[in-house]
């Protein structure tokens, strides 16, 4: 007889596949779930009861700034306190990583990581610090295309010359080989604003090359917000590229329930490109 690690008995077990909530047990052998049933007749190092309580796969928050909490507050209470178990990192072109600056970080750069000795020049040398001091949740980490700015330019207000896109270009591809999982933009925030759609369509095509997803802070998510849709569609449809938008909302009084206007646009693009949307239940916001 098979002998599990652990065995959670009488859960009220919720899968994630949107089926129905049942009460059951679930064994654990190592980091894998190995058997699911409403009894199961095994034995195991450990049984947990957890008769009232439910039990679900960990949950991802799929939009955060935790690049450096994960390292400065590894146990990661704020977020496993809710289930969270996975945490997406470097949003709205803000990344801890690759980063080398010897004067004080740009806003909103400033709001990750508050001095320059607070970035990592590499990717791999992100994820060495996290292996060496492990969090408690896992982390998909994305490059900051302000971040690229940041060390690439000696003007944030202005476009990129073809030199220095080329430089981001090569940032952004060995950040992807070392283990980002995509580019994201804040083409809202000072740092990002001047840069023209080109700029972002030939960074993008290095995640064509190398497998990542474009997520983007939109440049207006008020009354252009169309037309940031827009923006956003043609990059990803330029490129080749799935693209994420980051806190999806309608902004200011005179916008309120323009949502049905842009749910409907970003339907349409989906018919053809790969579009997603993340958001967060409730009506505020920060930056």
């Amino acid at each position: 007889m098979t002998t599990a690690d652990f065995i959670i008995r009488h859960a009220l077990l919720i899968d994630g596949t949107g089926g129905p909530a049942r009460s059951g047990d679930l064994a654990i052998s190592g980091d894998r779930i190995i058997a699911v049933a409403d009894t199961l007749d095994m034995d195991a190092r450990e049984e947990i009861d957890a008769r009232g309580h439910a039990l679900a796969p960990g949950f991802i928050d799929a939009h955060t700034h935790d690049d450096r909490i994960v390292l400065i507050e590894p146990d990661m209470a704020c977020k496993t306190s809710q289930g969270v178990t996975t945490v997406v990192t470097g949003n709205c072109g803000i990344s801890i990583a690759p980063v080398a600056l010897s004067a004080t970080p740009p806003e909103p750069l400033n709001l990750i990581c508050p001095t320059p000795a607070d970035f990592f020049a590499t990717f791999a040398d992100y994820f060495a610090a996290l292996a060496e001091h492990p969090a408690a949740v896992n982390v998909v980490a994305q490059a900051g295309h302000a971040s690229l700015r940041a060390v690439t330019m000696d003007d944030l207000a202005r476009p990129a010359t073809r030199q220095e896109i080329e430089r981001m270009k090569d940032l952004l591809r060995q950040a992807l080989r070392e283990g980002a999982a995509g580019l994201s933009t804040g083409l809202f925030y000072p740092p990002a604003r001047a840069a023209p759609t080109e700029e972002i369509e030939q960074l993008a095509e290095v995640l064509h090359e190398e497998g990542g997803f474009h997520s983007t802070h939109m440049r207006d998510e008020a009354a252009g917000v169309l037309d940031s849709l827009e923006e956003t569609f043609r990059i990803g449809r330029t490129a080749g590229v799935p693209v994420v938008i980051s806190h999806h909302k309608c902004v200011g009084l005179s916008n309120h329930g323009r949502s049905v206007e842009t749910l409907e646009a970003i339907a349409r693009a989906r018919k053809s490109q790969p579009v997603g949307l993340d958001m967060y239940p409730y009506v505020a916001s920060s930056s």
